[in-house]
């Protein structure tokens, strides 16, 4: 691999880490928030799910933008408008002013999650592109395995509101290298018949390709079992277990790496053995790890190291299925990349939004709850890989 491909894997992971970064860096400073604000833990989380509604909505926009417009001036406009929303969060009095800025810094957000996976399908397809997009994954994970920790000491010194003064200044440095490290991908003889009427053609055409949407719900389950252990795990780990927000970030940087390493192996193993069998595999070794822990845990046995054991054993296989499941769902739709990695992340915050409501409902302040929502995400995931992905590559070993 050359030095272009790492370089363009940097800019576009830490592009892509915008967003998340403003997730992860505040979840140490969720305790305090609902303390400082004077709200209960269920609406301090309705800050986490506002967020999540409005970068999964705003997603189904950005994509036919990028395919109209070219990748980089949407990129623009979702990072300005994510720096604007940033300073408006550090600078709320109340829970509803912070719930609507946060709704806002969602939809300025959404730009990075969607527009460099385009990026990747612009430029390599197959295996390059499952190389590019760990690899990708690799500088993306500065935000759940940093950030955290980053969150925690800027939470000592500063407060919780030095948060979102952090991420704005993340937003400055995003702009900065967009602007100065980052050519155009598409090019303007391929926008030219990209318009509102072809978008809504290209959802159509989406929507109705059933390869698409299995590939992309199974990486959505996949999402929404780690998401739902990240909006209860500071309330579980810190008021539960009465880890420190430092010691918290730990905990939860040590599953980031986990899904991280692990995903560095993707090109590889995708070149050995092809993508949908290490998908297959990986779904079901993420599957069983999760449903034992749920099990295991339900049991009576809910000490920390034991849910962290398998925490960090079925996010590892989680780091094998999202970028196989993504390259996948992409690869026959290059024409409108923009728009296919658009819905593809629409559908994958929208499920997790569901599964983190439905899992608020039963959060009774203990582990066990949090174990069986990532447990059902996860068994689910499976179930859909087997009646589907299974069930073709079954028949076509038999052809």
């Amino acid at each position: 691999m050359t030095a272009s491909f790492f370089r363009m894997a940097l800019i576009l992971g830490l592009l892509s880490a915008i967003g998340p970064f403003a997730i992860d860096m505040y979840l140490p400073a969720l305790p305090s928030i609902g303390q400082d604000l004077h709200a209960d833990n269920n609406v301090t989380q309705l800050t986490l799910l506002a967020f999540f509604i409005s970068f999964a909505l705003a997603q189904l926009v950005y994509g036919p933008l990028s395919d109209m417009w070219g990748r980089k001036m949407p990129l623009y406009l979702g990072i300005g408008i994510f720096a604007v929303a940033s300073i408006g969060c550090a600078l709320s009095t109340n829970i509803e002013t912070l719930i609507a800025f946060r709704f806002v810094q969602g939809i300025g957000g959404a730009a990075g999650m969607v527009i460099p996976r385009a990026i990747v399908r612009d430029m390599h397809t197959g295996v390059q592109a499952a190389r590019l997009m760990s690899l990708l994954m690799l500088v993306f994970s500065i935000s759940p395995i940093l950030a955290p920790l980053t969150g925690s000491a800027v939470i000592e010194f500063y407060g919780w509101r030095g948060v979102f003064w952090a991420v704005t200044i993340a937003a400055f440095i995003g702009l900065v290298l967009l602007a100065t490290q980052l050519e155009e991908t598409r090019p303007a003889k391929e926008r030219s018949g990209s318009g509102l009427k072809s978008a809504m053609t290209a959802y159509r055409l989406l929507l109705s390709d059933r390869n698409f949407l299995t590939l992309t719900f199974i990486g959505g389950l996949g999402i929404s079992s780690f998401l739902v252990y990240l909006a209860n795990s500071p309330f579980v780990l810190i008021q539960h277990y009465g880890l420190t927000p430092t010691q918290y970030s730990f905990a939860f940087s040590i599953n980031a790496v986990s899904f991280f390493a692990v995903s560095q192996a993707t090109g590889w193993l995708g070149e050995r053995f092809g993508l949908v069998r290490v998908m297959r595999i990986a779904v079901s070794a993420f599957a069983l790890a999760m449903v034992v822990m749920a099990v295991v845990m339900a049991a009576g046995f809910n000490q920390l190291p034991v849910m962290a054991s398998f925490l960090f054993i079925g996010y590892g296989f989680l780091g094998l299925v999202i970028p196989t499941s993504a390259v996948l769902a992409l690869e026959d739709h290059g024409a409108i990349a923009g728009t296919a990695s658009s819905l593809m992340g629409t559908l994958h915050f929208v499920i997790a939004a569901v599964a983190m409501v439905i899992s608020s409902l039963f959060f009774d302040g203990t582990a066990v709850p949090m174990a069986a929502g990532i447990a059902v995400c996860a068994f689910a995931a499976f179930v859909l890989t087997q009646a589907t992905i299974g069930r073709r590559a079954a028949v076509a070993a038999a052809e």
